[in-house]
């Protein structure tokens, strides 16, 4: 695997960047990271805080997790263990078919300035072919509280989102 790591205020040096390649290393035994893909690390100052945020692309999905904590080396353990353990959660919920699925990278962010010079971030969205529990598990992967995919059976964009209650919605869009 390799590793993007950047610090956004914060200069990273050889015995941070030595930490988290080899706390990410420890992901291999876990899931099928590719070795084309990069694993993402970005840490920022966070008011008092550093916050660390890690985007690991696997076969399965893109895994994601972020964490705010005032000790480095304490945030980027805690931002693995949240990833070990979204891949325990994930991994009874997968089905084989699901595991040889590669992740998409579903979206680009561009920056837009508008008329009153405010930055705008948008996001394009790319709607996988998938069937709604596929898509249940990449909105989990992602931590996110919906997503956005065209429907297998119906070949029509959905979106499948978390409820308040615990459960989990359902929009279908006509067009």
């Amino acid at each position: 695997m390799k590793f993007a790591i950047y610090g956004e205020n914060v200069t990273i040096n050889d015995k941070m960047r030595e930490k988290i390649e080899n706390r990410l290393s420890e992901l291999n035994k876990y899931v099928v990271i590719d070795e084309a893909q990069s694993a993402k690390v970005t840490v920022k100052i966070y008011g008092d805080a550093l916050k660390v945020e890690v985007n690991v692309p696997t076969k399965v999905g893109l895994m994601r997790s972020e964490v705010v904590h005032e000790d480095f080396s304490t945030a980027v353990d805690l931002a693995i263990d949240k990833l070990e353990d979204q891949i325990r959660r994930q991994k009874g919920r997968l089905s084989r078919r699901h595991k040889e699925s590669l992740a998409e990278n579903f979206y680009e962010i561009e920056e837009i300035e508008e008329e009153n010079d405010t930055p705008v971030r948008t996001k394009t969205v790319y709607a996988d072919e998938m069937i709604l529990d596929e898509a249940i598990m990449r909105m989990e992967m992602l931590s996110h509280s919906f997503f956005i995919y065209r429907d297998a059976d119906s070949e029509k964009l959905a979106v499948v989102y978390k409820r308040n209650d615990g459960g989990y919605g359902l929009i279908e869009i006509s067009e």
